[in-house]
C-alpha cells in the first residue's frame, strides 16, 4: 500500500483548489478548514464516492494544498 495514491479525482482537486486560491480566498486557516472539514465530512457521507482508504484521503489534503498553493502564486504573480 504506497502512501501517494493518485486518480481522476485528484486532478479535480488540483483544479478545484487553484481555482479557490486564485480567486476566492488567500486565507490558509479557511482553507484548512474546509478542506479537511470536507474530508471528515466524507467518513459519513452515504455516498459511494465517499468511501475512500486512509491513504486516498491523505493524497487528497496533499493534492488540496499544492492546488490552493497554485492559486495563491497566480493571484501573487498577476499583482506584482
Amino acid at each position: 500500500m504506497s502512501l501517494i495514491s493518485l486518480n481522476l479525482w485528484s486532478l479535480g482537486h488540483v483544479i478545484q483548489w487553484t481555482f479557490v486560491g486564485r480567486f476566492l480566498l488567500k486565507n490558509w486557516y479557511v482553507f484548512f478548514m474546509l478542506s479537511i472539514g470536507w474530508e471528515l465530512l466524507e467518513l459519513v457521507l452515504p455516498y459511494e464516492f465517499t468511501t475512500e482508504s486512509l491513504s486516498n484521503k491523505i493524497s487528497d489534503l496533499l493534492v488540496n494544498c499544492i492546488g490552493f498553493y497554485f492559486g495563491i502564486f497566480l493571484r501573487r504573480e498577476e499583482v506584482s
